[in-house]
């Protein structure tokens, strides 16, 4: 319901006096005195009718005994001194002088909220045809991402146990709020007006949806969000035989970056003889296309072995270098209704020696994203590829070393670099990297300052933001 008593008056004319309830306040519904018992829900008021001679008798014949009626807002066609004192004594909300007289009043109120109800479940249809089609596309990561576009704010799909499944729009505290919340937890929710919608029933449990909305229309928001539910319901648990292919190809993916004569054997048993291959990254700044399943089809079309792995953020392989372009035109052609698909392109690299082609693929994709290109190639590069090329040695160490504080003892890159990473991809913009990140601005904002006290560097100077991303390229990220 998104009627409110504003719009009441613009719809039926007269004053609204406000005493115990404001004129934003939304409407569930509308009610004769005698017929009205009970408060249905604190976050919206009923509309009452009747003559003034019925309330005055209502509210008398309560004495001491608070009537529920005073939390309802009577409508009426008068607007006597005696209605407005009567209102004011009990600290009733009214709306007085309607110009729709008082036999039609109780019946257009009723069609204003009919027809406020019927616009309300259309939009909900709606949303759940385009959630059922994302669904297709791309499972319950589509369809958690659509949800909370529609909704106006962010949505956490959580297992039974509370782990995260999902998430679109919540930063780690949202996440946080979603699981106390779901679970019951005795904990401070910094988050008001959470919504918790069990996945299945009590017997055969799935996990929780939890939704938060910026937008008004809170009621709309929770049928759409429960018919969504029953979706997440039916996805999670219908059978994917392909989820243990693609843990698989992601444990052969890790041996082919590791190199050596364990790459090369691994490649021939897999059928692939060549000696060297092209490594492409393919992403999206949309979540909601199924990008597995289309590239799936264009390596059956190119005849072409399925030697790639799905990551978080998109697909990484490794394709025969005859086929890289082919596999680039059809990238190319490849019509999105979500947003940019996009492609990068590595050198071809011995197949002992796949791991830099994956890290230039990888490079080649941030940079296609940020600009808006489909296709990509690391070759087309050429201010960070002549830059890296030139630097051997002691130079290349040294542009290593200043960010060093971000890498573990191993050398594995933290948080912060990541943070880095996305900051400097995104220019510096904050709500664009909070929003890759999943984090909190604030949280964004925290973390840019730790790496700026760690490296010595500001990301406020040009140079030393050059710095920092040539620094993060010669570490492979």
């Amino acid at each position: 319901m998104s009627l409110d008593l504003q719009a009441i008056v613009r719809a039926v004319g007269g004053e609204c006096l406000q005493h115990r309830v404001t004129d934003r306040t939304r409407i569930d519904g509308v009610a004769h005195i005698e017929a009205f018992v009970v408060v249905g829900n604190p976050d919206y008021v009923t509309l009452v009718t009747g003559s003034t001679t019925e309330l005055q008798r209502r509210l008398e014949y309560t004495n001491s005994v608070e009537d529920p009626l005073v939390n309802a807002v009577f409508v009426s066609h008068e607007n006597s001194a005696a209605l407005r004192a009567l209102l004011a004594e009990h600290r009733m909300t009214g709306i007085l002088g309607a110009r729709v007289d008082q036999v039609a009043l109780h019946a257009t109120l009723a069609a204003l909220i009919a027809e406020d109800r019927a616009a309300s479940d259309r939009l909900v249809a709606a949303g759940m045809n385009v959630l059922t089609q994302v669904a297709r596309r791309g499972g319950v990561t589509a369809v958690i991402a659509e949800l909370a576009r529609r909704i106006d704010g962010w949505a956490v799909l959580l297992d039974a146990q509370g782990q995260l499944i999902a998430s679109a729009g919540a930063g780690r505290l949202h996440i946080s709020d979603a699981v106390a919340v779901a679970l019951g937890r005795p904990v401070r929710v910094r988050h008001e007006g959470l919504q918790v919608h069990q996945v299945g029933s009590d017997r055969d449990l799935a996990g929780y949806l939890v939704i938060a909305t910026r937008s008004s229309s809170t009621s709309r928001s929770r049928d759409l969000a429960t018919q969504a539910a029953a979706l997440f319901d039916l996805l999670l648990r219908t059978h994917d035989p392909s989820r243990t292919e693609r843990l698989g190809r992601g444990a052969l993916y890790e041996i082919l970056i590791g190199g050596g004569d364990s790459a090369q054997a691994l490649l021939r048993r897999w059928g692939v003889h060549e000696r060297s291959l092209t490594g492409f990254s393919l992403g999206a700044r949309t979540r909601t296309v199924d990008l597995e399943r289309a590239l799936r089809r264009w390596f059956d079309e190119l005849g072409a072995e399925h030697i790639f792995a799905a990551e978080s953020d998109g697909i990484r392989g490794f394709v025969r270098d005859d086929l890289a372009a082919e596999l680039a035109s059809r990238v190319q052609a490849f019509e999105s209704m979500g947003g940019l698909v996009a492609l990068g392109l590595g050198d071809p690299a011995p197949t002992e020696q796949l791991n830099r082609s994956a890290v230039q693929a990888r490079q080649a994709l941030d940079t296609a994203l940020e600009e808006g290109q489909r296709v990509l190639s690391f070759s087309r590069l050429p201010t960070v590829d002549l830059v890296l090329r030139a630097l051997n040695g002691s130079p290349r160490d040294q542009l290593a070393r200043v960010l060093s504080p971000l890498f573990d003892d191993a050398g594995e890159p933290g948080e912060l670099a990541q943070t880095l990473r996305v900051f400097l991809a995104e220019h510096g913009a904050h709500r664009r990297s909070a929003e890759r990140l999943g984090v909190h601005r604030q949280t964004l904002v925290a973390r840019i300052r730790r790496v700026e006290e760690l490296t010595g560097l500001s990301m406020d100077q040009a140079d030393d933001r050059a710095t920092a991303w040539l620094a993060l390229r010669v570490a492979g990220l």
